[in-house]
This record gives C-alpha cells, structure tokens and sequence, in this order.
C-alpha cells in the first residue's frame, strides 16, 4: 500500500472513534470506499455456493473439473489484470474514477453471471468481476489512506480488511437464504451488483483524493477537501505535510525512474530492496500456498468430500468457516502490534501444517471406511443405469463409494443407513432425480463417513490459525519492508505474486482431489506450508515497532535468525555469511 500504513493499535482506533464521531465525514470517506473490500469478500465467498447449484443445472460443468475449476479461477485472472491497470488508472485519472470505473466493471460483470445461458457466459462474467475486483483491491485502501488523518489511517484502512472478510461471511449468508428459490446460483451471483450500485452512487458525492489533486497542481481543490476532514488549525500543517510529501514522491520518482520497467530493474539491482522483496514475496506466496482459497473458494465442495451431500447442510457448515475468519480479523488487529509479525506468523503456520495433517488423516481413515457397493442395490434401478465402470469390471468385491466416485460415477445411499452398501450409479439429473425419489441421499462429491463433522471441525481449527496470522500479517509486513521509494513498486510485485499463486491454487484444487483424493491434497498443502514455514524463519525480520529507517539499516546489513548469528569479540551478534 501507498505510504506504508501499519496496522493500527489500540490507542488509534479509540482516537478513530473520537474523531469520526467528531467529523462524520470521515467515517462516510472511508466506509463508501471500503465497500470496495466488501466487494473482493463477497466474490470470494459467493462462488463456493453458487458453483454446487451451476453443476445442477449444467451437465458439462457437473462431468468436467477442469470446467469447474475456471469458473472459479477465472475472477482471479482478471483480478491480476485488474490490479495491474489499476495503478496505471489511479495515476492517470484519480483514486475516485477508478473505484466508479470499477464499479462499472463488477455490475456488468453480475449481470452477465446471473443471465447467463452457457458455462462461457458464466465465465466472461467471472473476468470482468476480476477486473472490477482487481481495481478495487488496491484503489479502495489507497483512497481511504490519503482522505484519512494521519493518527487514524491505520484505523480506518483496517476497515477495509474488515470488510473483505464480512463481504465473504455476508455471501455465505446469501447463498443460504437463496437455496430454495428457483435459479438459485443466479441470485447468488446476481445481487454481487447491488453494493457495487450502492458504492458508485456514494461514491459520485465523494471528492477525489486530496493527495492526488495536489500532484495535479490542483492546490485549492486539495485544501477544501481537507478543510472538511481536519480541524481548522490543523489544515495549515497538513497542506505543509502533503507538500513535502509529494515532493520527496517526485524526487524519489526521478531518483528510480517513472518507467515500471526501469522502477523493476532499479528494486531487484538494490540489495535492500531485494531481500525485502525476498521476504514480501515469500510471506505473499506462503500465504496462498497453504490452501487457504481451497476453502474459501470450495468451502461446501470439501464439506460434501466429508460426508455432507446436501447441499444446503454444505454450505450451513460452510458459513462457520467465513464467521471464524472474520472473527481473526478482529483477533489480528488486537495483537498483531503486541506479540509482533514473525511471531503470529511462525504460531499460525505451526496450526495451519497440523490441522493439515489431521485432516488429511481424517479424509484417509474416512476413504477406508467408505459404505461397500452392493451388486443387487445397482442394478435396483436398471442394468442401463449402473455405473458403466462398474458393469466392466471382472471383479467388483472391492469397490466401494469412493471407488464408485473416482470411476466419475455416484453412490445412491441405502434408504434405511446411507452407511450400508450402496448403489453405484451413472452421473446424470434423471437418474439422480430417481434416486432422491425414494427417499435416499445423492452423493457426488463425498461419501457417508462417520468422521465427517471433525473434517469440519478440523476446517475451523484451520481458519482459527489462519486468519489472524498468516491471514493478515503478510500485507502488513509489506507495507512496512520496503524503503520509502520502492515502496509502491515493492508492494506491487509481492501482491502480483500473491495473486498469481491464488490462481494456481485454485485452477489445480479439483484436480488433485482427483488425482491425489482429498487425503493427498491436504497432506501436499501441508508439504507447501512446512517449505513456507522454513521461508519465513529464514528470510522474513521482525518490523514490529520499528522506523522505516531501522528496517532499511536491518536488511542493508542482511538478516539472519537469532540462532544463525554469531557473536563478534565485545559480545554483540552479527549476521553470518
């Protein structure tokens, strides 16, 4: 982020209630921009349940992963697009034209999703929600960060972290109240456009950015604007503060060059700035690589490999994993200035790699004790309608659900205990209509298992360790790693990586489910997360409570572990190698 805002403490957000309640206009800044994160939230939460319901209606994408994967994936592309012209729009045309521009983009992109008649519509608008995400991702915190006072940024660009992670909670919600309504993925993806309505009429009576106005020349319209967000005797000193600070902008701009590819080449060329990008992008990486946006993504999909084939009951479940994020939201605020950044991160990564283990743990034992597949119960439909995997094989003794489900077929539960010997059938609506027709459960994506609710336990503890460290902490190191003139360019590249490894992980999840099984995954993400762990202790300082100034001096001198520094003669550490 712009200016390298830290998180804000205590004090700050009692002096943010003290002043928005002093001056309501600020408070009304930065929540009609932070809608900007209640949109990235919401688009993020919304797909995991829309997806169960667009499998229901469209055969192709129910029998084609890859097919299910870029539905999801797709909002991220254009998320790495968006964000990419995002800074080029801000520069050009204002922080306020982009959020309204961005607007623009995820209403279009909602509508296009919620009528569209092909997975490929579905898909386009699935892009151009990205874009408007994208765009908003970066403008939204920009903006709030340069309409705010000084002693209260941190407070209220929090608000828009807040937001992101109440915008998944609110889409969970949604998806819940829309499961009995017909065309029930296309509500869920549809009424995405309603708080991007609501923030670009807000956002029309809202100035641009004081700060942006000054670097157009635009002096005048720059101190009405803070003559409205600051006490009168404070105005004066804000407008010497700005002028300064544009100014050492415009040097730092001439000292780097305006060129991105020179900006680049000048941060990698510069040891400082390299380890810093050394441990911004792996904090960046990291944080994807534990498969977080599996479950933010897939949330109900990986409820339903537990065991839960509704697919309301999914994504019932699925909303107490967006609540405990959004509570470790609120948890980070509270400690992250009191126990540090490298600490809350190493803690959460130790949580994350055990509740990844036990879970895969859990979806193997589940696997093992998956309900047998019963000759008579498949042919109790017709001969036409069991799995054609099934009929072809010489022996059939050893299959069971999970065999049925890997052969791209589905197991109709016995009617009387879904945990009995069941039917293994072919994957079509009419047959599983017939199936739900007497009274037995569809299962697709899971089995029956008795295990079930602690996988779903196991998911909780899994957010509970995420959210608050490696949740939030890696864009708060970014903020405060880079020195002052390579800040916005340092950010960006560590954010761009954040957004490409998001795009792996969720374009590949499916189908390492099915190549590895759930159990596979789970233990693979653990691998990535035990790498990340070592990345972090290695290559990632603590910034907690320190200057801009002391961080740049800590990396210029190079950073090691405690246990890796080696004493000189009069007893102080130094770094070795």
């Amino acid at each position: 982020m712009e200016g390298g805002h830290g998180k804000a403490d205590r004090t700050e957000f009692t002096e943010c209630w003290r002043t928005t309640w002093k001056t309501p206009y600020i408070m009304r800044l930065a929540l009609s921009a932070g809608l900007g994160g209640l949109l990235f939230g919401y688009d993020t939460g919304v797909i995991s349940g829309a997806l169960l319901y667009i499998k229901e209606d469209f055969q192709e994408v129910n029998k084609k992963t890859w097919l299910q994967e870029t539905i999801v994936s797709m909002a991220v592309a254009g998320a790495i697009f968006g964000a990419a012209i995002g800074g080029w729009i801000n520069d050009r045309f204002g922080r306020k034209i982009s959020i309204l521009l961005a607007d623009i983009v995820f209403f279009v992109g909602a509508i296009v999703m919620a009528a569209a008649p092909a997975p490929w519509v579905i898909i386009v608008g699935r892009i151009l929600v990205g874009l408007g995400v994208g765009m908003a991702s970066m403008t939204s915190p920009l903006y709030i960060s340069e309409a705010s006072p000084a002693r209260i940024r941190g407070a209220l660009v929090s608000t828009n972290g807040l937001l992101i992670t109440g915008g998944q909670f609110l889409a969970y919600l949604i998806n819940l109240a829309f499961t009995h309504l017909t065309g029930t993925w296309r509500w869920m993806l549809g009424i995405a456009g309603l708080p991007a309505l609501v923030q670009f009429i807000l956002m029309l009576s809202l100035p641009e950015s004081p700060r942006w106005l000054y670097r157009q020349g635009k002096v005048d319209e720059a101190r009405s604007i803070l003559e409205k967000i600051y006490q009168p005797n404070e105005v004066e000193d804000e407008m010497q503060a700005l002028h300064e600070s544009v100014e050492a902008e415009k040097a730092d701009d001439r000292a780097t060059g305006e060129n991105i590819f020179a900006k680049v080449k000048g941060a990698f060329s510069n040891p400082v700035v390299r380890r810093g990008l050394y441990a911004g992008i792996t904090v960046q990486v990291a944080q994807q690589f534990v498969g977080i946006n599996t479950v933010m993504y897939y949330s109900p999909t990986i409820v339903q490999f537990a065991g839960f084939a509704s697919n309301k009951t999914a994504l019932a479940l699925s909303l107490i994993t967006s609540g405990l994020n959004a509570i470790g939201s609120i948890v980070s605020m509270c400690f992250v200035d009191r126990y540090g950044r490298r600490r809350l991160m190493i803690i959460s990564m130790f949580g994350i790699i055990t509740c990844l283990v036990i879970l895969s743990a859990v979806f193997w034992q589940a696997s093992l004790h998956a309900p047998a597949i019963s000759q008579i119960e498949s042919t109790h439909f017709g001969t036409n309608m069991t799995c054609p995997a099934y009929t072809s094989v010489a022996s059939t003794s050893s299959w069971n659900c999970m065999t049925c489900l890997k052969a791209k077929c589905a197991f109709c539960a016995d009617g009387s205990n879904q945990y009995h010997p069941g039917a293994c059938l072919a994957s079509t609506t009419s047959i599983r209509g017939m199936c739900r027709g007497e009274g037995r459960t569809w299962f697709q994506n899971g089995c029956p298992s008795k295990f079930g609710f602690l996988a779903v336990v196991l998911l909780g503890l899994y957010i509970i360790s995420y959210s608050p460290g490696m949740g939030t902490v890696p864009w708060i190191v970014n903020s405060e790693i880079y020195p002052l003139r390579y800040r916005g360019i340092g950010g960006g590249i560590a954010a761009v990586s954040n957004w490409c490894s998001n795009l792996i992980v969720s374009e590949t999840f499916l189908t390492l489910t099915q190549a590895l099984g759930s159990a596979g995954t789970f233990l693979l993400f653990a691998g990535f997360s035990l790498i990340g762990l070592v990345f972090i202790y290695f290559l990632v300082p603590e910034t907690k409570g320190l200057q801009f100034e002391e961080v740049e001096k800590m990396l210029e001198d190079g950073y090691r572990p405690k246990f890796f520094r080696r004493k000189a003669a009069d007893g102080s550490t130094k770094v070795v190698g």
